[in-house]
Parts: structure tokens; sequence; C-alpha cells
């Protein structure tokens, strides 16, 4: 039947429901990132098997149709292909095995340990996990009650974080989202970390690990890499195979912190996909599956009825235009928001956290009074100090004026100081709010 033309659509479909039965295709041809088939009846997901004529095995995932042909985007290097080369559907759609023995590991986009290629468990250890799971039922999510600590002032302290909720690192490029995340993975009280980088730079793999996560952190956590060389099917499929892991662990009871970077990067990995099979772009050339699916994505952390993932998803923003359609759309979906500024991380402030411009939704329904009336304070300081900020720079402030106004600029040195806070600083919540306590005094 590899020869069969598409137009026989009644005999092929009647083949393909025999018991056993498995009709091959052939490529007819390959347009940029897409390979056209015909001769098959696939599902949206399949995993198929293209041979070449020497023999190589490729794999590629059905990402749509054309006419009567189907198209495929491969799952590593289109070279080798050519038409004529045969294709099998397998039958199934992209899974990865799943156990504890994941801890501690660095594996590729597909699931496999980055440095061997090889997979990191035998076929008969842990679970075969689909990597395109639904959401949790809304009525089966926990309510988000406690505190998770993770360890960096600013966040414990003025925007607290709870078990479970899902919270945003938005920033222009080289502000310290990298860092943030770094922090959060060794100081958090999580049971274990899946990180998710995707689209990054290689170099940037090497250093994160190495510096920023550190072996410590490295022991507690599953890191999958798909950098930016990779194609761009293989960057979406490394997302959803991270959060598939962190799926696992969350339904063995853990307490799970989800880190990925960056959403951004993912989003431009599907519209890759979805322009190459010819959706049609919408704002700034996103197509409307990206909107979609970033939805969806995000909505698979969260609480369920056995364990929780609390996520950190850092968003590139393009242009530092915080209102550009992935940042909005993120925004939009997620419990909170972390802004990192380039005018503060230009002072050598770091975290470079714009705690006026950024949010935890959940915060009070977290903390205690004592704990609310201090993070109400320090926000009004701040705010008070930065709205007469240019009066005060150029001398036009008469102090003793405005009692609120003077409260603020004595106050700004030492609530300045308790932002800051090296990599390798790590603060208990209690410290934390003694330290807020002895500034507001």
């Amino acid at each position: 039947m590899a020869g069969t033309e598409p137009c026989n659509g009644k005999y092929l479909n009647t083949l393909t429901a025999l018991p056993g039965g498995r009709v091959k295709g052939k490529v007819r041809q390959v347009i940029g990132l897409v390979i056209e088939v015909s001769g098959i009846r696939p599902f949206i997901g399949e995993i198929c098997n293209i041979r070449s004529t020497s023999g190589e095995t490729f794999v590629a995932e059905v990402v749509g149709f054309r006419e009567k042909c189907t198209l495929l985007m491969p799952l590593g290097n289109l070279q080798g292909i050519s038409p004529g080369c045969v294709v099998e559907p397998t039958g199934k759609s992209f899974s990865v095995r799943v156990s504890e023995q994941l801890k501690g590991k660095v594996l590729n986009g597909l699931g496999c340990l980055l440095e061997s290629g090889l997979p990191p468990l035998k076929k008969d250890e842990g679970s075969e996990c689909q990597v395109n799971n639904n959401p949790p039922n809304p009525m089966d999510r926990r309510p988000i009650e406690s505190v998770l600590p993770t360890g960096v002032k600013v966040i414990d302290g003025l925007l607290t974080c709870g078990e479970g909720q899902r919270v945003g690192i938005f920033s222009g490029s080289g502000v310290g989202k990298s860092t943030m995340l770094g922090m959060i993975a060794r100081h958090s009280e999580s049971d274990v970390n899946v990180i998710a980088m995707i689209g990054e730079r290689g170099r940037e793999v090497g250093d994160f690990i190495r510096r920023d996560l550190g072996e410590e952190g490295l022991k507690r956590s599953v890191v999958v890499v798909s950098t930016s060389d990779r194609p761009a099917l293989e960057r979406v499929i490394g997302a959803l195979v991270a959060i598939t892991i962190a799926e696992y662990f969350r339904d063995q009871g853990a307490k799970v912190i989800f880190m990925m970077d960056s959403v951004t990067r993912f989003c431009m990995a599907q519209r890759e996909i979805g322009l190459a099979v010819g959706e049609p772009p919408s704002t700034k050339g996103y197509t409307p599956s990206v909107f979609a699916l970033i939805a969806r994505y995000l909505e698979r952390s969260g609480t369920s009825s056995q364990g929780s993932i609390t996520g950190f998803y850092n968003v590139l923003v393009d242009g530092d235009d915080f209102t550009e359609p992935i940042t909005d759309a993120v925004r939009s979906v997620l419990d909170g928001h972390i802004v990192l500024s380039r005018d503060i991380a230009s002072q050598n402030h770091f975290p470079a956290a714009d705690v006026l411009n950024s949010n935890s939704r959940l915060m009070l329904n977290l903390i205690d009074d004592d704990h609310k009336d201090m993070a109400a304070e320090s926000r009004k300081l701040l705010s008070k100090y930065e709205s007469m900020e240019d009066l005060i720079n150029i001398g036009a402030y008469v102090q003793g004026s405005q009692p609120e106004v003077d409260r603020a600029i004595q106050k700004r040195p030492e609530l300045m100081k308790f932002l800051r806070q090296e990599p390798d600083e790590r603060y208990d919540l209690k410290e934390i709010l003694n330290q807020l306590q002895k500034i507001l005094v």
C-alpha cells in the first residue's frame, strides 16, 4: 500500500481499521520544516517513523493536514529525508517514562539523558506518561492555604507565594531572571524541583546548572533542556515533558516547584509550527494556537487532590514592553507576577524586583495580620518616596513639610538594604519578618 494514491481514502480507512492493520505512506515533499506525506491517515500528535533510503530512522509528529496530505514535523534533523522515504505511523502520541530516579538528572527535550542521548530509565522502570495531559478538574483542586517559603526576602516578605500558586517573573533580557530561579531552586522548601530550560543559549545551560543551581540544588531537581538550536517541535515537546514529570511527582503527593525559562521562547516555537503549517498569524505574528496552548499549559500546574505544583515562569518581555501579547496573555492566567526592572538592576541592586509593579494575588489570604501590616507599610513607604523622588533629588522638598515623606526618606536606606540579597544567601520566613519589623519600628 505504500504507493496507494491519497484519493483511495475509503480503502485506506478500511485497511487501517483491520486488526493489526498498519498502512505505510511515502514522503511527497519537504517545504521548510514541514514534511508532506501521502498514503496514511494518522491523528494529530501521532508519532511516525520515517525510514531514509540509507536505512536511517527519523522520528516526526503529525501537526496538521493539507488537502489529502499529512503534515509532519521532525523531532530532530531533516538531513537525509528525501521524496519516497517510507513513513510508518506508530499509533501512539509522544510519551515519557518517569520515576523517582530522575532526580539529579539533566534531560534533553525528548526525555533522554542530555549527555548520552539515551533513555534514563529501562522499559520496566517507572511509569509511562503521555505528555499531552489535561489540567486537573477545577473541582478537584485543593485550595491554596499555606505559604511556600522560597528563601528570597523580597518574595517571602512582600510578594508571599502559596503552595500551588503560579507566578510569572517578567523582565527584559539580562536583568536576573535565571539567577532568581536558581535562588528559589536552592533555597525553597520543596520536595522536588522540575526546571524547564526552553530555547535558551547552550552556554547558559551549563552556567545555570553549575553556578545558579549548584550541586545541592541539582540533587533534588530534574532539569529538562531544549536549547535554541533544537527544532521548534522539540522545544515545545521539551516543555510538555517537563510539566509531565512535575505532574508525576505531584501525583505521588510531593510538594513540587516547577520553573520554566522561558515561556516566551516556548510560544515562539509554537508560532514557528503554526506558521509552517499555514495557520494565519494574528497579534505580532503569533498564531491563535499559541494563546490556546499557553492557557492550557499554565493550567496544568497548581494544586490537585494529591499534591501541588508551585510554578515560577520566566517571561522574556520583548523590547521591555509589558503590554506585548505574550506578556499580557501569561499575566492574565497566572496568580501573580514579579517584575524585574532594568533601572533597578542598573543600580547594582539584585534581585532587581520592582515591588510596586509586582503583585501576589493570593498573599492576603495566606499571611497573618502582622505580616499584612508590615507589607502594606513597606509598600506605602516605597510608593511615597517614588512619588516625591524628583523633588527630593533636586532639593525642592523641604524636610518637615510632610511627615509621611520624611518617614519614607528616613526608612529608604534600610528598606533597600532589606530588598538586596546575594544569590548564596538564604533566609527563613521568621527571620525575614523580624528584619522587616526592626526596620518599620
